[in-house]
């Protein structure tokens, strides 16, 4: 294979379907990652931040135009407070990302799952993050045996995730 398996409509292609044509060419995410969000089938251009139970940063690149990108957000796999709420998964939707993959929580749940937006994350609690800005954006980041680069293809699915190589 050359380069990514290249663009693929937001629910066109079953990740299982994905792998079994390009294997190890693909990434898997090997977290138990719950889909939280109104879509389960996404894809997009990968977009990282890096931060630990401060969501100052989601909020930055979420409101910047998404062009059908997805935010990969590495914080730690941390469960102490949300990095994603209701009001920044809005903002999201209006500003054309694709979706959101959290190594960490999210908050009002039954908020995010009437939104048309995919949204994956390790579990989820009502405590706000601080609003520091404090951590890194669009750095490769890793988790669940995935290294997540800017500019890498990614896709979701009731089946989970895969990633291109970067």
């Amino acid at each position: 294979m050359s380069g990514s398996p290249g663009p693929v409509a937001p629910v066109a292609v079953a990740t299982a379907d994905l792998y079994d044509e390009h294997g190890d060419a693909l990434q898997s995410v090997s977290l138990p990652l719950r889909h939280y969000g109104g879509r389960t089938q996404f894809t997009g251009v990968v977009s990282t931040v890096h931060c630990h139970r401060d969501n100052a940063l989601v909020k930055a690149a979420l409101a910047e135009p998404g062009e059908g990108r997805v935010l990969v957000v590495d914080g730690g796999g941390s469960l102490e407070s949300a990095l994603l709420g209701d009001l920044i998964a809005a903002s999201a939707v209006e500003r054309g990302w694709a979706g959101v993959v959290l190594h960490g929580a999210v908050r009002d749940v039954l908020a995010l799952g009437a939104l048309p937006l995919g949204v994956l994350a390790l579990g989820s609690n009502p405590r706000k993050s601080a609003k520091e800005g404090v951590g890194e954006r669009d750095v490769a980041v890793s988790f669940g045996g995935v290294e997540f680069v800017p500019g890498a293809t990614l896709w979701a699915d009731e089946d989970g995730v895969l990633v291109t190589r970067g």
